[in-house]
């Protein structure tokens, strides 16, 4: 017991000195831990804090002219100069994460409308594009024969100019298993570069809209004149004129035509207004409803007979039109033709909204889940019509992340897979950028063959989206800020600085330049182009925001691919043959 009491006051009297040494210990050292120490809580309150302030300055604007998320990287820059840092492992996963979210997430957004626009107009978009990623790749030559900089230096400062961090990690890898060091100043470079790079790209998408005095306005008119003529769906009332078409069925009269339109009313000469079907029959001087592709319009004019006015709503009381959205799973991938809902007597679909354009409805449209359909028929058949598609908000706002996190999960293999080319001794890999964005392009665009609903509502992709964008940018304002002011000041990064910026500029306002002189591409898919050809999330952000459309998101989408894929191999093939 004495053994036990001697030891109880052995203890007591340790846990008395214990606690005097504690009196000496100042309380608030816990809060400077949390903000300049480590650990999980430090990482994500320092990661809370860079995205919150550069959110907040993001939306102060200068003559009309704001940075949007991209104060997020300099704030990150600012908070890790000042000893905010984050361990590398940490800081690495965020950034990455970050990235394979957001790219993801556009994916999903254009991937209905990429392979069309890809056949259209992707063949120039791509070849504006390559121009921009050999011209940098030519002045990065230029410039280490001209300034002695070792092509490592040289790769880093490239792609920190065009923003592309895969480029980084395959100079990086190559360097070192060519040499079995490494070397810093490929980072360095990529760090110095990279604030520049990311306003260069968005200096230069306004400097191209002030060189070729676009306005925005006058920009939107002359898509919808234009491009408006390739996609979309416009209503016209025709009375028939053609002899050859009276007496001839609907089926009979597009089969004739050869082009995909819809007619959804006719009114015959006693005034009687009917749902039109594929074996209604029509009569001369009918006059129906037809829906059509604009481009087809002027054909269908030719072909049916004169354009005349009728207010078809006042006329036709018992009949009313109805948006249905398709909420049904069962629906998702199936054909308006085996649902039977084409060509039907009591109702007719005309329109198809999907992704904010209108298609024209035909037999082998497939639809998808989201998607809005317009309806013509009695309010007892749209009922039906309702019933079929489903027509419930509810479902659309409850979250499938079965395709984010199968699509995450696959684009990530994708980006692993090595490609080897020969006489190249490094596989090329699409990486955790170019990987996600390839599968969730073909999933959104093919998942819904193969039953798998893809279907996120525009809010929460937005929300993954920015989410996603914010944290990459935290993560490389976070990782570039320890060295870079002393890399400035100190180490010649000044003269640094002015070479990325070079890189950046130069191939963007050519590229620029012949993309809008002789490619004639809009101005919001040109900056869409722009930023996919420099790989620069920040330049896609400030786009969008610019835009306030999905068109410069597919033009991103559509020259992302190559460009990844020409970034990450020119940087190993610089490594190669210049070291």
């Amino acid at each position: 017991m004495r053994t036990q009491f001697a030891h109880s006051d052995s203890h007591s009297g340790n846990f008395s000195r214990k606690s005097t040494a504690k009196k000496h210990i100042n309380p608030m050292d816990w809060l400077g831990n949390l903000f300049f120490g480590a650990g999980i809580a430090h990482s994500i309150l320092v990661f809370a804090l860079v995205i919150t302030l550069g959110v907040l300055l993001g939306r102060v604007k200068v003559a009309g002219i704001s940075l949007g998320v991209t104060w997020i990287l300099f704030v990150g820059i600012a908070a890790s100069h000042f000893g905010m840092g984050i361990e590398a492992h940490v800081l690495h996963f965020f950034k990455e994460f970050g990235l394979v979210l957001f790219v993801f997430s556009i994916g999903l957004q254009v991937g209905p409308s990429f392979f069309s626009s890809f056949k259209k107009e992707g063949i120039g978009m791509n070849l504006a594009a390559a121009v921009v990623v050999f011209c940098g790749v030519g002045m990065a030559i230029a410039i280490h024969y001209a300034a002695g900089l070792p092509m490592s230096t040289m790769v880093g400062i490239l792609s920190g100019a065009v923003t592309n961090t895969p480029g980084l990690g395959a100079a990086t890898q190559t360097y070192t298993d060519i040499t079995g060091l490494d070397d810093p100043s490929i980072s360095l470079g990529y760090a110095v570069a990279y604030p520049l790079g990311v306003l260069g790209a968005i200096g230069s998408l306004i400097a191209l809209k002030f060189a070729f005095r676009i306005s925005l306005d006058g920009e939107y008119a002359e898509i919808r004149r234009r491009k408006g003529l390739k996609v979309g769906a416009d209503r016209i009332t025709l009375e028939v004129a053609n002899p050859s078409l009276d007496g001839r069925t609907i089926d009979e009269v597009q089969e004739l035509s050869g082009r995909h339109f819809v007619i959804s009313r006719i009114c015959g000469k006693d005034g009687k207004i009917e749902i039109a079907g594929s074996e209604s029959v029509l009569r001369k001087s009918d006059r129906i409803l037809v829906v059509a592709e604009p481009r087809d319009i002027d054909f269908l004019v030719a072909f049916v007979g004169e354009r005349v006015d009728m207010e078809w709503q006042k006329m036709d009381t018992a009949l009313e039109a109805r948006r249905v959205m398709i909420t049904n799973p069962d629906v998702n991938g199936k054909t308006l033709g085996k649902l039977g809902l084409y060509g039907g007597f009591s109702f007719n679909i005309t329109r198809v909204n999907r992704a904010g354009i209108d298609l024209v409805a035909h037999p082998d449209l497939q639809l998808q889940m989201g998607d809005r359909v317009t309806a013509v028929g009695t309010a007892t058949s749209l009922k039906n019509v309702e019933k079929i598609l489903g027509n419930s908000m509810m479902r659309l706002r409850q979250p499938n992340l079965v395709p984010i996190f199968l699509g995450i999960f696959l684009g990530v293999l994708a980006g692993s897979v090595p490609f080897f080319i020969p006489g190249i001794p490094q596989p090329i890999k699409l990486g955790l950028a170019g990987g996600p964005l390839v599968v969730s392009i073909l999933l959104s665009r093919f998942g819904p063959k193969f039953k798998l609903v893809t279907y996120t509502t525009v809010s929460a992709n937005l929300m993954v989206r920015e989410i996603g964008i914010a944290i990459f940018l935290a993560g490389v304002g976070l990782g570039a800020g320890r060295d870079f002011v002393s890399t400035v000041i100190n180490g010649g990064g000044y003269i640094w600085i002015a070479y990325g910026a070079a890189i950046t500029v130069l191939p963007l306002l050519i590229g620029g330049a012949i993309a809008r002189a002789f490619l004639k591409l809009d101005y919001f898919t040109l900056m869409g182009v722009l930023s996919g050809s420099t790989t620069n999330p920040p330049a896609l952000a400030y786009s969008n925001a610019t835009a306030d459309n999905d068109m410069p998101a597919v033009g991103y989408a559509t020259v992302y691919p190559l460009t990844m894929f020409l970034r990450v191999l020119t940087a190993q093939l610089l490594i190669i043959f210049f070291l």
